[in-house]
């Protein structure tokens, strides 16, 4: 029987990869068959990545079903980030570099999860444990996928080991000078034009249960968040849209700006107070700057979580 391999709903180039990756290592290594698949839509960080690598004829089909399927998880251990039977399925094995989430299981499984930059990290150091040669199309789609993450280093996630496994990677794949294929990633995932609002809200949206109540948490990572500007009065109402239609209690986006190392965040929320707590600002107008901030896992998160 076949295992389907796959990350989060709105999948980032970290989920897509990692999925890609995890799949050709198991490939390797077992009898069954291991199958990447998405949950979404790819961005136009992850389109770059495949096209860079020679990998766009071979972009993961789109599963939003895994009833009865066994299954893989990669980049998230939260419920809510996948699809709605999901409990209906056997889970396998997680490939992670979250906090722990409400996933649960019936049967055992193999489980990797490492307080690490990136989920194509932790799958990095387990082709090493099992001595499997990485190819060099894969390598490189691994590094752009940890540069992303790890905002090429800049991220207080990042850690040695994703610094590491980048410079390996590197290798691999015969690329020199990766910080600056990794600028050329971050200006394809900037681009604005001719996005919607909604578009651009849900590019890396996720959602949480946090102690009973509801929260988006959506960021966009740019080269200069001025592009966005004249975008986010739709982005806050569409933002309204959003947490009516999921019934949130909250819903935040961080437009994180790479270069100046921090994020306008803009939030919709039943109560304003718990966000200005949480970091100790004042909202103007929905809006505040966070200096600093690029991490949602690490610097947003936990903070937000703590006021519920």
């Amino acid at each position: 029987m076949s295992v389907y391999v796959f990350g989060h709903k709105n999948p980032d180039s970290d989920s897509i990869v990692g999925a890609i990756a995890l799949s050709y290592l198991k490939n390797q290594i077992e009898t069954e068959e291991y199958i990447p698949v998405k949950q979404g839509d790819i961005s136009a960080e992850t389109a770059f990545i495949l096209e860079k690598f020679r990998y766009a004829d071979k972009e993961p089909a789109l599963k939003i079903s895994v009833a009865g399927e066994r299954v893989y998880l990669v980049d998230s251990t939260d419920k809510p980030h996948f699809q709605d039977d999901i409990d209906e399925a056997t889970i396998v094995g997680i490939v992670d570099h979250h906090k722990l989430g409400d996933i649960s299981t019936s049967t055992p499984l193999e489980a990797w999860i490492r307080p690490i930059g990136s989920s194509n990290t932790v799958i990095y150091e387990m082709y090493r444990y099992y001595g499997v040669a990485i190819p060099k199309e894969i390598a490189g789609m691994m590094m752009l996928a940890i540069l992303s993450d790890t905002v090429i280093f800049k991220s207080p996630t990042c850690t040695k080991a994703d610094t590491q496994a980048v410079k390996e990677l590197a290798k691999i794949a015969g690329i020199e000078d990766y910080k600056q294929l990794a600028m050329e990633m971050f200006i394809a995932k900037s681009a604005v034009n001719g996005a919607s609002a909604r578009d651009l809200n849900t590019r890396d949206h996720k959602e949480f249960n946090m102690n009973g109540t509801k929260v988006g948490i959506g960021q966009l990572e740019m080269i200069d968040i001025a592009l966005l500007e004249p975008y986010e009065d739709e982005l806050l109402e569409d933002m309204k849209k959003m947490k009516e239609e999921g019934d949130l209690h909250t819903v935040l986006t961080l437009l994180t700006d790479i270069i100046k190392e921090g994020s306008k965040l803009l939030v919709v929320s039943d109560d304003i107070s718990k966000i200005e707590d949480a970091f100790n600002v004042k909202l103007e107008n929905n809006r505040a700057w966070l200096k600093g901030v690029l991490s949602r896992k690490k610097q947003v998160v936990p903070f937000i979580q703590s006021q519920f």
